[in-house]
Parts: structure tokens; sequence; C-alpha cells
């Protein structure tokens, strides 16, 4: 397997022009560095300089290898002084899961707070749809989840959930549709134009709990296209395709071209939800959520060695 000793000495011979001056930047014996190269083609398969040139010139394969290897070498020096901030309590760290549609309402808001008040806290944003946060949550890859629901839910004992927002659903139309001009439509109406379902995930209910939220109210529409996430849903709307239902907290901050119309007689409603741990103690995370809440705690300081008190 590739070691990072081996990326860092191909990348310096690439930039030093030969292993002899990579052995001086690197204050290493030359010998050292063509061990390391060797194994490192031999693991590859293939030859990543042309030594018959001097100064030695990468090949295809390596000027193919080079530019990810060094993206690669940066995104491990970032890890390191991130984990070492960490440790030190110098830094912090929040791991937050979002579904794409909060981030037409509560997650920009409450990032933009955050920030501002704990700059230094590390902040790593995963999205992911509603039903692969818990699992997420268990492995301590995130934090928070803010995941959506349709209708009631219930938290597992090892989850909390904290409502965030409550988002009704609406209907969203293309702008040149005869129904646009309304102030309204019924789920009849709805249902006799082309349906647009969401998301298109083998384990996410959501998209057929939006159909059920139709059929409820005695409309049977028909599913014509099926989108992986909202925003190609929509679209798809605005392309006139057919229409679909959202949270109205998306019509409030979204495209022109598609009109959001109350639908009148569908009681079903989406609820943005904060999922955390239930043996949670962590007060980045009481502060975002107090911030989710439209507030945030007093009680999370630097302390005056610049530590975050967690």
């Amino acid at each position: 397997m590739t070691n990072l000793r081996q990326i860092r000495y191909f990348c310096e011979v690439v930039e030093a022009g030969s292993a002899a001056h990579a052995a001086e930047r690197l204050h290493v014996a030359p010998t050292a560095i063509s061990m390391q190269l060797s194994q490192l083609e031999a693991h590859l398969g293939g030859e990543l300089f042309d030594r018959s040139r001097r100064p030695m010139e990468p090949t295809a394969l390596g000027r193919f290898f080079y530019p990810r290897a060094k993206e690669l070498l940066l995104q491990a020096a970032r890890l390191d002084d991130e984990a070492k901030g960490i440790a030190s309590g110098s830094h912090g760290w929040l791991g937050i899961a979002f579904t794409r549609s909060a981030t037409f309402s509560v997650l920009p808001r409450a990032i933009r707070q955050f920030r501002a008040a704990w700059p230094q806290v590390q902040l790593d944003l995963v999205e992911a749809l509603s039903e692969y946060q818990p699992a997420q949550l268990r492995q301590g890859r995130i934090d928070i989840g803010l995941s959506r629901f349709i209708g009631p839910f219930e938290a597992p004992p090892d989850l909390c959930h904290a409502l965030a927002l409550d988002d009704p659903l609406v209907a969203a139309l293309p702008i040149h549709h005869p129904l646009a001009g309304q102030a309204s439509v019924s789920a009849a109406q709805l249902a006799a134009v082309p349906f647009i379902l969401y998301p298109k995930d083998p384990i996410s209910p959501f998209g057929q709990q939006i159909v059920g939220a139709l059929k409820a109210a005695g409309a049977e529409p028909a599913v014509a296209y099926s989108a992986v996430e909202i925003y190609t849903a929509l679209s798809l709307v605005a392309a006139g395709l057919g229409a679909t239902l959202v949270a109205r907290s998306i019509a409030e901050n979204n495209r022109t071209d598609v009109v959001f119309l109350p639908v009148t007689d569908i009681a079903a409603s989406t609820t943005v939800v904060a999922v955390t741990r239930a043996d949670e103690k962590s007060r980045l995370v009481a502060a975002f959520l107090a911030i989710l809440a439209g507030g945030a705690p007093d009680d999370l300081r630097y302390d005056t060695a610049g530590k975050i008190d967690r």
C-alpha cells in the first residue's frame, strides 16, 4: 500500500528535478529516495519518471499522479494541524449532516451565527438524507443531523430529536401552467398534473410519503419522473415536465420560474428536526442547538489559554 513518505518523496523529486536534489531538501540519503520511489512504482505497476533524461521528467503516469499526490499531502497536513488543535483544546470540531432541503431554511442562518460566535471551531458539513444520519451519529462521524420528516416520527432510544422548523407542504408548478395563476390548488387538481417524485433513493420513504399525502386527500397522482434530489426535481418542474410537493421554506427562498401554491386539502406537514446522540454532553452541540432554536447559550467560552470549554 502507498504510504505518505513515498508520496512526499515522489513530490519532492518532481519539484527538485532529481533524487539527489530532493534528498538534500529532505535531509535524507539519496538511496532512501530511490528505494521509496522504487517501492511506489512497484506498487503502482509503472514507472513515474523517465530516468533517461536529465533532469528526470515525470512519465504519463507521473504527470497523472503528481497533482493528486500533492492534494493528498495538503489534506494530510490539514488533518494533522486540526487534530492537534482539537487535542490541545485550542480548536473545536463539530460534525453536522443535513438534508439538501435544510439549505433553504435553518442551516445557513445557524452556520453564520455559529461561526461568528466561535470562529475557531471546525465545522465538518456532510450532505446526507435523513435515513443515513442515525448511523453516522452512532459511528461518531457527525454530532448533529438535520433531518426532515413527514407526519409523526419517533426517536430511537439512543437518539434525541429537537424540533427546528415546522414546514408545511406546498405545490410546485411550472410558472406558465394554467393552475399557476390560482391562489391555491386542491390535491385533485395537483394530481391531474404529471408528478415528479424525489428523492430517488432505495431506503428513503420520503417520496412515497409525499404521494401518500395526496392519496390521503382522495387524489391519485401519476408519477412521471423521479429525481435524485430536490434541486433536480424543481428543475424538472421549471422545464414544464410536471409538478411536485415541497416544504414551504423552499418556496420562500427559491427560483422565479416555479410557482409555489398552498394545497387546500392536504393535512400532512413536514418538520425539520435536529438529531443528536441521547448521551451527548458537548457544549458545542448545545450551542448549535440553541441557535437553531433561536438563541445561544452564554456558557460556552474560550478560557484565558485560548482553549474551548466543551
